[in-house]
């Protein structure tokens, strides 16, 4: 185990998931992991996540890759793209989590305010998955 519960987290959820398991119990975790795991959650890519006696169980659904970002990048609003473009394949696809004195915010949200912060993670979907969301967002 890491001395960061963020990255030990998040690197967890990938190694299960990379394993063919749809969920995982964290028992190391934080208000702070579960804040970032309410925006994955937002955002459709973990599906559910509880506090168990047994530690932090989450569920993941769509989620193709989530990862922390070190060392953690303090940006301007202005140069947020910069870190998108890096970060995620393709505009649209996925969402970096910025903390700012708003506290945990997406980078469209960060924009839109012109708040900066420190770029903490990022979550992404299987193209697949996206497509099969955009569809039903059209058709609706």
């Amino acid at each position: 185990m890491s001395q960061d519960i963020v990255s030990d987290g998040l690197n967890r959820i990938m190694n299960a998931k990379l394993a063919g398991q749809t969920s995982v119990t964290l028992k190391h975790h934080s208000k702070f992991l579960q804040n970032l795991l309410a925006i994955g959650k937002l955002k459709n890519y973990i599906k559910e996540y509880s506090v168990t006696p047994k530690g932090l169980f989450v569920e993941f659904s769509g989620l193709h890759k989530c990862k922390a970002v070190k060392p953690r990048y303090i940006v301007k609003s202005k140069d947020i793209d910069k870190y998108v473009r890096r970060y995620l394949p393709a505009r649209g696809i996925g969402t970096v989590v910025i903390s700012t004195s708003k506290g945990l915010v997406t980078h469209q949200t960060a924009q839109e305010k012109g708040i900066g912060g420190s770029i903490v993670a990022y979550f992404y979907w299987k193209w697949k998955e996206f497509m099969k969301c955009l569809l039903m967002f059209l058709r609706a």
